[in-house]
């Protein structure tokens, strides 16, 4: 599973760290970006340590080609073009407000709404794991 958005710093670091929370050893997790910054969004670190889920040590990640080719589905993220596309994958395109340089109010929210999400997606491909 890969998670991509432009800068790997928020929406897809916090799609990742639910499912690896959630998922477990049924579920293999990547992240990366188009265009990664320099750091993970602070508030989007604090949202995900409020619900006990530590994202301190991550770090943004540009995608390649390998990480593409490894996933077997691909959510991306608010990149449109920039994100990669490869024959015989799954796709799908979350829209999910950028919680760049939001308060932390609109960050839980976002992170709320990713984690109904991977739950939903867990349930799909892997619902008995």
């Amino acid at each position: 599973m890969l998670f991509v958005c432009v800068h790997n710093a928020g929406r897809s670091q916090m799609a990742a760290a639910w499912l690896r929370n959630l998922g477990g050893d049924r579920v293999t997790v990547y992240s990366a970006g188009s265009a990664p910054t320099d750091a993970v969004n602070p508030a989007a670190v604090d949202a995900m340590a409020e619900v006990g889920i530590d994202m301190s040590a991550e770090v943004p990640k540009l995608w390649t080609d390998e990480t593409v080719r490894a996933a077997d589905v691909v959510i991306s993220m608010g990149c449109g073009d920039a994100c990669p596309v490869y024959p015989g994958k799954r796709y799908e395109d979350w829209e999910l407000q950028d919680p760049a340089g939001q308060g932390i109010e609109t960050v839980r929210s976002v992170r709320d709404e990713i984690r109904d999400r991977v739950v939903q997606l867990i349930d799909e491909i892997a619902p008995d794991a």
